[in-house]
């Protein structure tokens, strides 16, 4: 008897249980950005690997639902005789169910994958949302890997900068002030940072998954597998109540009878609103005040983040060095350097590195049209030759034992047509634009996003996605709060802010250009902010039409290169040295 496929098996479920359909998103309970194999549904119903997204399942009709980054990607992925592929957010779901389901059609959805301001956007349409309390997929997923339980290890204070007491602490006084009982913390990452653990479910991403509780008075409940946390210590154990991760629902439903608990409307499942108003809680929807207080780096956890970037920095040089001798080398010998080659080499270099732990992401190591998807990830069906006459994409970064790192460079190895010089050149100027940009401290992102897109505006072009995000302390590579993006982001950038600014430019089936450093929000004056670089890492420059660029971007450059080259040169290898002298030479050099 064949086996039924994911869709054909699930379709069966809905017809068991009675419903129309079914929303089956890119998420876990803990609305994580990369989900451990066990959770990953989307990805085993419909082969779609990317991180954000979502299938709507019908009896007679499947959607997938991706955003802009997305959507050459998905079309690769996913089968187009079974999909129908829609954009996320230029036709969000709850527009589509009204426009094309009729009224009371019965949709299912999973309470714990769903956070409550996709839950009431939805409601709001004439479609029946139906809770599940079983999850469909363990009666069709019959080889589903098991659930993580990586070990946790604690993060000692000269790393952390603060007390896990003092932490808790600081936030009980939020809760004060507000007037609530009770927290409830869902995104493991805040859970991390409360705590100083960094756990290890889930590859590249430093956290355990666990819910908590913080009441008022400080106190403190974990909920977590225990065989997660042998490695804690005792004074850490001691200092707070240690319950079963299955205990969390139940335990809301009880202890919210008559008090206030604080959800994130963004990130708390709806299934926890549903416990805590069963018994009469009082849900007050407040961004959990964890998330921003994170993003405030402390003086130990910026040099962390310094010390991490010169190692990353040392690891690059070297890459960049073996690049530039091997493209050439290899093409000319006829057999020419690949993807996976490249990829597997950066991360060599970074081994070499005291403090290199992992990767912080997945490596984006992209020539020529691969590169025209903005998230592509090299396999050995896609491994394309890294060559002279196109653009070398590489997105990476590291987790090091005091910081995270993300950096991307394009890179030509010869010399390029006048389009992509021109466009090269349009994403370097929104590149420098928002690197020499001065601006009022609390400025919001989605406020300075256009300087990163005015030169390529100018030409009618764009990218589709955001200009800058958030990079977590030895956690995860995109944190909350802050973006800089077209959408408005409500968040001040202040000093103390970790953030990106990667803008870029995706020819599809041609090419992708992107140029990306992270920075540290300083004040540049009373009242003012500007970015300042972390990464340290030469730009490439061969590519550059001169006449377009100021004088100011030009110093700019000479100014960067130099701190790269005093700050880099005694880190890396004799051979990488002389290279480096060579990238990080004055403009004028290349101006002739």
């Amino acid at each position: 008897m064949q086996t039924p496929t994911p869709l054909a098996a699930l379709r069966t479920q809905l017809a068991a249980m009675d419903v129309d359909g079914m929303i089956v998103p890119r998420a876990d309970a803990y609305q994580s950005e990369d989900c451990a194999p066990h959770d990953n549904k989307l990805a085993w119903l419909t082969g779609f690997s990317g991180s954000a997204g979502l299938a709507l399942i019908l009896r007679d009709r499947a959607l997938m639902f991706v955003d802009g980054r997305y959507q050459v990607q998905v079309r690769q992925e996913v089968d187009l005789n079974a999909f129908e592929i829609h954009h996320l957010h230029n036709e969000p779901l709850a527009q589509w169910l009204n426009d094309s389901l009729p009224a009371g059609s019965r949709i299912a959805f999973e309470p714990l994958l769903m956070v409550n301001s996709q839950f009431t956007a939805l409601e709001a349409t004439h479609c029946e949302l139906v809770a599940l309390s079983n999850d469909p997929f363990d009666a069709i997923w019959h080889d589903r890997p098991p659930a993580p339980c990586g070990e946790i290890r604690e993060m000692p204070l000269v790393i952390s900068g603060e007390s896990s007491a003092a932490k808790r602490a600081r936030i009980a006084q939020v809760l004060v002030k507000e007037d609530v009982d009770l927290l409830a913390i869902t995104q493991p990452d805040n859970i991390a940072w409360l705590l100083n653990i960094r756990g290890s479910d889930v590859a590249m991403n430093p956290v355990a998954h666990s819910f908590a509780l913080l009441s008022r008075d400080g106190e403190m409940e974990w909920f977590i597998d225990a065989a997660k946390t042998h490695a804690l210590s005792n004074d850490l154990k001691s200092s707070l109540r240690i319950s079963a991760w299955t205990d969390f629902l139940p335990h809301c439903q009880q202890a919210a009878a008559g008090k206030k608990v604080m959800l994130d409307a963004d990130y708390a499942p709806v299934a926890l609103r549903f416990a805590i108003e069963h018994n009469g809680g009082e849900v007050v929807w407040h961004t959990d005040p964890i998330t921003f207080i994170k993003a405030h780096k402390n003086p130990v956890e910026l040099e962390g983040y310094r010390d991490s970037h010169r190692q990353d920095g040392a690891a690059w040089v070297n890459f960049l060095a073996w690049l530039a001798r091997e493209v050439p080398a290899r093409e000319a010998a006829g057999r020419p350097l690949t993807e996976l080659e490249a990829q597997a080499k950066q991360l060599a270099f970074r081994q070499q590195q005291a403090g290199f732990i992992e990767q912080s992401f997945s490596t984006i190591s992209a020539s020529a049209s691969n590169a025209a998807m903005c998230h592509y990830h090299s396999s050995e069906a896609t491994n394309a030759a890294i060559t002279r006459s196109n653009f070398y994409l590489n997105d990476s970064g590291g987790q090091y034992r005091n910081g995270t790192t993300d950096a991307t460079r394009t890179l030509a190895f010869g010399p390029l047509s006048a389009e992509q010089r021109l466009h090269y050149t349009a994403v370097l100027k929104g590149f420098l634009s928002m690197l020499t940009l001065q601006f009022p401290s609390g400025t919001q992102g989605h406020q300075i996003d256009a300087f990163a897109r005015r030169a390529l505006w100018q030409l009618g072009l764009d990218f589709d996605h955001g200009t800058g995000h958030g990079v977590g302390h030895q956690l995860l590579i995109h944190e909350q709060p802050q973006r800089i993006a077209k959408k408005v982001n409500p968040w001040p950038l202040v000093a103390g802010n970790i953030m990106t600014i990667e803008p870029g430019y995706y020819l599809a089936d041609r090419y992708g250009i992107r140029i990306e450093n992270q920075v540290e929000v300083v004040e540049s004056q009373p009242g003012f902010c500007r970015f300042s670089s972390l990464t340290l890492v030469p730009i490439d420059l061969s590519q550059v039409e001169w006449t377009l660029l100021s004088d100011e971007e030009k110093q700019w450059l000479d100014t960067y290169h130099e701190q790269v080259r005093a700050t880099l040169s005694p880190l890396v290898d004799s051979v990488a040295r002389a290279w480096l002298d060579t990238a990080t030479a004055p403009v004028r050099t290349y101006q002739g």
